[in-house]
Formats: structure tokens, sequence, C-alpha cells
């Protein structure tokens, strides 16, 4: 698939280390992505079960309330499906068995696009975060392409897959600005879907406009999120 032109792509997956990630990061351009007629697919590799600081919630109960949060989310959206992988919180690393659950998701849903964090970022402070960027960096090429890694996988009739591009947000130095202006109004409603991490968020929008402002300076559009992205030529 990695011949095609960007027009022709139809499938992207997202992979993210906790609920709200890829809303914060990229829901202008799924929003995007879902109106123009696209696949969209979210990996949710942790369910988020450590991110509160209210004492009084147990793990699990958080995890199943920020579950519920995304899956609003992503409906609000209109992405296809949600996975969770349901991986520790805070736990994670660039393992190989961070990896495989990685490529087997690529198998399954042959994305022409991955859209993940950038573990590359100085200073990129969450582990998990760069956790999920280093395995999901080393899934896409050259693992999820060539039978030889996890030949378990081809037994359980997932053939191998080439992405075309992978596109990093939260980049130090980005080379995609994607135009949100239109769906800007649809990422906050996807980010009011995650009350127990914004409440009621007077200020999110306020916030989160100046923010897509910044990016989109210097291009001929109002607001943007942005990408480095990188292509899989070999």
């Amino acid at each position: 698939m990695a011949e095609s032109t960007p027009e022709a792509f139809q499938v992207y997956m997202l992979v993210v280390a906790h609920p709200d990630d890829s809303e914060f990061s990229s829901a202008g351009t799924v929003a995007g992505l879902c109106r123009d007629g696209k696949r969209v697919i979210i990996i949710q590799v942790t369910s988020g079960d450590r991110g509160t600081s209210d004492r009084s919630v147990r793990p699990d109960k958080l995890a199943a309330t920020r579950e519920a949060e995304q899956l609003e989310a992503a409906r609000r959206l209109g992405v296809a499906e949600v996975v969770f992988l349901h991986c520790k919180d805070g736990g994670l690393v660039p393992d190989l068995d961070l990896r495989e659950k990685v490529v087997r998701m690529i198998r399954i849903h042959r994305p022409d696009v991955v859209i993940t964090h950038d573990p590359f970022r100085p200073y990129a402070f969450h582990p998990d975060h760069r956790a999920v960027g280093f395995a999901t960096h080393d899934a896409v090429y050259p693992t999820a392409r060539d039978h030889l890694y996890f030949p378990e996988h081809l037994e359980e009739g997932l053939e191998p897959h080439k992405t075309a591009e992978i596109w990093y947000f939260g980049a130090e130095t980005a080379d995609k600005f994607v135009d949100i202006t239109d769906t800007f109004d649809a990422k906050i409603d996807a980010l009011m879907a995650h009350v127990s991490q914004v409440g009621s968020a007077e200020s999110l929008r306020e916030r989160m406009r100046e923010r897509a402002a910044e990016l989109a300076t210097g291009q001929d559009f109002e607001l943007a999120e942005a990408f480095k992205v990188v292509q899989m030529r070999r």
C-alpha cells in the first residue's frame, strides 16, 4: 500500500497510551477523516486506570469509566472501532510483548497510515507515551511487514502488512499541518466526553483554540493539528 498516494489512503489507525490522548492530539484530524469517509480505528493501549488525583476511586472503576468515555468520544467523532489492549497504565515498556500487540493490530486492521506519539521528542515526560511511540515505530517497519516476525500470526490467518506512512503527534519539528478550522467544535465535543479528565472545562475551548491557532502559524488556515510524517518507502 506504500506506493499509493495520500489521496488514496482509506484506513487510519491511531495507537495511543491513554483514553483522551487521541482526542487531545488528533480529534480534529480524525473528525475530518471520518467526515470524508475514511475508516479510523483507535488502539487504546491502556485504560488509564492510574490517571486521577481522586483517592477514593479504585483503579478498576476508573478504567471502566475511562473506557466508556473513550467509546463516547469516538462515537462523537464517527470512529469505526476502538480496541482496548488492557495493558497496565504506568507500566508500559517498548518490549517485544508490546510490539507484538501493535503488530497484531496492524495486521488485523491493515492501515494505510498509523498515527501515534512521537517518542523522539526531547523531554517527552510520560514513559507510557514514549513506550507506545517506540513500540509502534518498531512495529510498523519492518516487523509488521515481514512474515518471519511473529510467524504465529500466519497460523492465525494474519498476513504481513506494509503501512504507507506513520504520523507522529507531539513532534518537536512537525511537517504536516492539518486544517481543523471546520472540525474544531467536533474536537471539543469529543474532549468533553472525557468527564473524569476535563470536568466541566470552562477554559478547555479557549486553551485548545490557542494551541490550534499557534500550530496554524504560517498556514493559510486558522486552526491546525500538527504531525511529523515518515513515509515507508523501503
